[in-house]
């Protein structure tokens, strides 16, 4: 417990600056994770990071992380969706030069990892580039899923009884799971009296909330499924007393999306 709490307060102490700076220092702090969390996926895998199908992965990645200001000066013939398509035809050429050491299943995983980790991070990049209120939101949905995590982990280690989903995490508990949400109903309860985002309707934001807590931990159990069938405990070792970036940030890949989707930002 004590390595997990000074990991936490040493990872804030770099990332909150970065929160609030925002520009090119969330962009960069973005690319980075996104790329750490793609490395995780290969040592999962007992993939070669020093490889092709890892270095045309990574552009992949940083396709679709950068913010859409990035590719302003591309010919107009030319979209972000043409680049990260021309990422997946040089990953499938891979398999051919590399006679089927690098198969189709591998670029295939490949493949979704970009699009998860990548469309994730960018969106943790959109949401803090949102005119006014990028930093209020992105402040509000770190409140909804730290309230969630945190609640699901103290009061399920306290109350915790019925199992929530032991085929894929043995440790969740229904109890835990649903003191996390009623911890992020109150959060942002608290949090939207001083920073309404959003719809700035307290009650549509709240319903939202809900859903942003439930889809966290599904984030969470989706991360949870993918490390079981690797037959790892963490996604890798960045963070001692946490794990990996994939851990860290497992929820938030799956909710930053969604206030896009909507139509928060």
């Amino acid at each position: 417990m004590k390595q997990r709490v000074i990991t936490a307060v040493v990872a804030l102490i770099i990332f909150i600056p970065v929160i609030i700076l925002g520009g090119v220092w969330i962009d960069v702090a973005a690319i980075a994770l996104a790329l750490i969390g793609l490395s995780e996926m290969f040592i999962m895998r007992k993939r070669i990071i020093i490889s092709p199908d890892f270095f045309i992965s990574a552009l992949g990645i940083i396709t679709l992380v950068l913010p859409d200001g990035a590719f302003v000066n591309l010919p107009k013939y030319l979209s972000r969706f043409d680049i990260f398509a021309i990422t997946i035809a040089l990953l499938l050429m891979v398999t051919v030069l590399t006679k089927n050491r690098t198969n189709i299943d591998d670029i295939g995983i490949n493949t979704l990892a970009i699009v998860y980790i990548g469309n994730g991070f960018h969106s943790l990049v959109a949401v803090r580039g949102v005119n006014g209120d990028g930093l209020a939101l992105l402040c509000y949905i770190l409140v909804v899923i730290w309230s969630t995590d945190i609640g699901a982990y103290s009061f399920g280690r306290k109350i915790g009884k019925h199992k929530l989903w032991p085929a894929i995490s043995p440790n969740k508990t229904w109890e835990g799971s649903i003191a996390g949400t009623v911890c992020a109903l109150v959060g942002a309860a608290i949090y939207l009296q001083f920073f309404p985002v959003g719809y700035h309707n307290f009650w549509g934001m709240m319903i939202l909330t809900l859903i942003f807590s439930i889809f966290g931990q599904m984030g969470d159990l989706v991360e949870s499924a993918y490390k079981r069938y690797y037959g790892v405990k963490d996604s890798g070792k960045i963070l001692p007393g946490h794990g990996g970036i994939l851990d860290r940030f497992d929820s938030l890949l799956f909710v930053l999306p969604m206030l896009h989707w909507f139509g928060i930002f």
